[in-house]
């Protein structure tokens, strides 16, 4: 039984004081950040650096590092530390003070000019206030400013910093200033490296560029991909540079020669005009998927990442056991002078049968310990067979095809070698479920000419026997097929059944959509109350009842509250959105009354960054920090991790994402929600479910793809995380799946993560997603399984009213939603 609902305080502090959870805390975001960064590139052994040495410092990076993206995955953090500042205080003799202060001076002028620009944007848009300042400052992003000439001193080394902002609302272009770099930048390329012995290039975006140009620059001796580190990226880089930390980031994408090279690059988004409908032409083919299978050549392939030292791996022993492939690889330190750690890659080939499929695919990794010069570690991976699954659309079935399965270890997956050959004698069917999301019109993919398929599957086989790996027989048949999504769907009969069975329907329908009442507006990403800045609140209109209303907040690389906000006559004062983002740098004459409090929350790496680290348990560690955060400001569910793939470089909230590949993307997603989920009361919502693969027209665009790619591509994360982690929530996403909103699609929502998954936390759409036309409603979405509309509308309230008095939304089926919504409830931090 949940106890009495405790009474809320005023979150924060009345000082500006440093509390003692925040250096702990920016350890950790330095130690995620350090651990990401992938080296690239390190020609003659340019890093790391002397210490003390002198270097210059160029690029709009240098003391204006992007820390991570705008809109709601902003963190209004207490400071973030800069590369300069970082470099300096790692003992580093930073030579361009000159040219960084004038750098500082033309940024400031470019800021204000900026906030004139959406202050008068805004003024002229008729939209609601709150809307047309989030839209407008969506589509508008800024963007660096040029420096100055650049001159030379007395350092040998020169570090330049590219960076680009990112955020949500809009897709990238491959044009100067966003893929490519600008007329400015290849003039202050070419005076750096025309000046300085030694170049070293610092990647400090969203995504991914073009990085073509440094194929001309026989000096960029150095490349790190430091994507959007959070507030401790300046310190972070200092400690890959100096070498305190070895870099043992590896990428989570294919970085290809060209952008043309993506297999969507014509038709993505914008890119043929066409922003309503996106087809997924490419099928399973993405990412490395589509470069492996095809053999396209790449800049920097998947998994790839260097070290200041070397490493071995050997694959000591394969087998099977208990419905897994188990593999034991050993690593070891075969460098001389720096300790360092590794990650295990292991990769599967299936065998070419009436399922045609990816040449491989990532099926296990893990990472070593910091190892010491001569030092080994053997890690253990365990991959179920699951995994190596493919979905057969025309059955509904996934099933592992009889056959020979290559698997390959190594530390990416270009680097990957044939380690064993595993033989399935017969057919072998895991899972019988039922087919969702079906195609409404005709779709061309992608596809590999059976005879290459065949010609690689027959020298992947002799390749195996003239290395003489091992041959071992995979005997699946103790493993019964699992059938599911048949029968009745019934919620358990426990406290929170029993306290729906006694709420009326108008506290029902409260219930089912945020809480208008407070004066929350459509604010996308802050309409709280309670805790200032946060993302939305649920309705106290059974709180007699003793259901708590929970506080969502927004996410993923952090906790994005207001950093001050008043009390006055013991109300909490609503200030405007704007307050919550830029750090109010975008508010006009702000005016604060009453008692000020402070809220300072940590900033950590964006999602792509994390990913980067390969490294599971350092998620663990990140989640349960900001698990710690979460109960500290009375938040409940944090609306974080993004995990939608990568399935193209412009998609313009990348940096959200983890990665193209689905595997990664959920381990990475359950870790973090393991760790937050530690803290008692708190909660992850893992998020866009499903197929938010663009941000142009996102709350119009249609998805349309197979189910085959659908399941093994865009919901296969989604799966990995609900069943390692049980997430306390998922958020649905705007676009359309196949010609149905996802907030409205029974099949993902219902058949999909409830009967087949078995997610038995609450559902909830995306802000504002019913407010986009008539075509997705409150009522749809109840009648969906998506339990809870969020921010919450008089509209909403009205539309549910009207179809429960005509019949086409049932009482028992609201109630089951809001059944659902209250088990969470039950499972906050809010009772005594």
């Amino acid at each position: 039984m949940a106890g009495s609902i405790k009474k809320r305080p005023f979150y924060g502090k009345q000082t500006q004081e440093i509390s003692a959870y925040e250096a702990p805390h920016r350890e950790i975001a330095k130690k995620a950040a350090a651990e990401g960064i992938v080296l690239l590139k390190n020609e003659n052994q340019v890093l790391p650096l002397k210490k003390g040495s002198k270097v210059a410092l160029f690029g709009a990076g240098a003391t204006h590092m992007i820390k991570g993206g705008t809109g709601s995955g902003d963190v209004n953090e207490r400071e973030a530390v800069s590369v300069y500042r970082g470099l300096s205080d790692a003992g580093f003799e930073i030579t361009t003070k000159e040219w960084i202060e004038e750098y500082d001076r033309i940024y400031a002028q470019a800021r204000l000019s900026w906030r004139e620009d959406i202050w008068e944007k805004v003024k002229e848009d008729k939209r609601d206030k709150g809307m047309a300042f989030f839209l407008t400052y969506s589509a508008n992003p800024f963007h660096m400013p040029d420096g100055p000439a650049i001159t030379a001193t007395e350092a040998d080394t020169a570090i330049y910093i590219v960076s680009r902002v990112a955020g949500e609302g809009a897709d990238r272009s491959p044009e100067k200033g966003d893929w490519f770099l600008t007329d400015s930048e290849r003039e202050a390329m070419d005076q750096v490296c025309a000046l300085y012995k030694n170049v070293i290039l610092a990647v400090n975006t969203g995504g991914l560029m073009d990085l073509s140009f440094t194929e001309e620059y026989e000096n960029i001796r150095g490349i790190l991909q430091v994507v959007q580190p959070g507030m401790e990226g300046g310190n972070a880089f200092a400690d890959v540079v100096s070498g305190r930390v070895t870099p043992g980031g590896k990428l989570t994408d294919t970085w290809a020669k060209r952008y043309e090279d993506y297999p969507n690059a014509a038709t993505f988004s914008h890119m043929n005009g066409n922003v309503k409908q996106e087809k997924y032409e490419e099928g399973i083919y993405v990412g490395y998927r589509y470069f492996d299978s095809f053999e396209v050549p790449v800049r920097y392939g998947f998994g790839y990442g260097l070290s200041y030292t070397e490493f071995r791996l050997e694959t000591v022993q394969t087998g099977v056991e208990e419905g897994c492939i188990t593999a034991e690889v050993k690593v070891t330190n075969t460098g001389s002078a720096y300790s360092g750690r590794e990650v295990a890659q292991i990769y599967v080939s299936a065998p070419v049968g009436e399922l045609e499929k990816e040449y491989r695919r990532l099926c296990g990794f893990a990472k070593t310990s910091v190892l010491a010069p001569g030092e080994s570690e053997i890690l253990k991976i365990r991959i179920p067979v699951s995994l190596m699954a493919s979905y057969d659309a025309s059955a509904a079935e996934w099933v592992l095809e009889e056959g020979v399965y290559g698997l390959w270890a190594g530390n990416s997956l270009a680097g990957s070698r044939l380690t064993a050959l595993f033989t399935l004698e017969e057919r072998k069917v895991l899972m019988k479920t039922r087919n969702i999301c079906p195609l409404k019109e005709e779709l061309a993919e992608l596809s590999v000419p059976e005879e290459k398929r065949l010609a690689r599957y027959q020298e992947m086989l002799e390749t195996g026997r003239r290395l003489g790996v091992p041959q071992i027989g995979m005997d699946l048949s103790q493993i019964e097929t699992e059938v599911v999504g048949d029968g009745d769907w019934k919620e358990p009969d426990d406290e929170a059944a029993r306290i729906v069975k006694g709420l009326t329907v108008e506290q029902l329908i409260q219930l089912a959509a945020g809480d208008p009442g407070k004066g929350q507006g459509s604010n996308l990403g802050g309409a709280g109350i309670s805790v200032s800045g946060s993302a939305g609140e649920t309705s106290m209109a059974a709180y007699d009842q003793g259901v708590a209303n929970i506080v969502l907040a927004d996410g993923p690389a952090g906790l994005r509250l207001n950093q001050v906000y008043t009390v006055k006559a013991g109300r909490v004062q609503v200030p405007p959105l704007e307050a919550g983002m830029e750090h109010g740098f975008l508010c006009r004459d702000l005016v604060y009354e009453g008692t000020k409090y402070y809220q300072y929350c940590t900033a950590i790496p964006v999602g792509t960054l994390l990913a980067q680290s390969w490294d599971e348990k350092l998620i663990e560690e990140v989640g349960a920090m900001i698990g710690e955060e979460m109960d500290m400001f009375g938040v409940t569910l944090w609306l974080a991790p993004g995990m939608n793939i990568h399935r193209n470089p412009l998609c313009g909230r990348n940096f959200e994402y983890y990665s193209e590949d689905p595997l990664i993307s959920g381990k990475i997603a359950a870790a973090m929600t393991r760790g937050v989920q530690s803290r008692p009361g708190c909660g992850t919502t893992i998020k866009h479910f499903a197929c938010n693969n663009q941000e142009d027209n996102r709350m119009g665009s249609d998805s349309i793809l197979s189910e085959r790619a659908l399941r093994e591509i865009y919901l296969k994360g989604f799966e990995t995380a609900v069943r390692e982690s049980r997430p306390m929530s998922i958020m649905t996403s705007y676009n359309l799946i196949n010609g149905v909103h996802a907030a409205n699609c029974y099949d993902i929502c219902t058949q999909t993560a409830r009967r087949e998954w078995g997610f038995d936390g609450v559902i909830m759409t995306d802000w504002t997603t019913t407010m986009a036309g008539d075509d997705c409603t409150a009522s749809g979405c109840m009648r969906a399984g998506n339990d809870l509309v969020m921010p919450g509308s008089a509209s909403d309230h009205e539309n549910m009213k009207k179809e429960l008095e005509q019949g086409t939304l049932t009482e028992e089926t609201l109630r089951g939603c809001i059944t659902r919504l209250v088990r969470v409830i039950l499972r906050s931090g809010l009772y005594e």
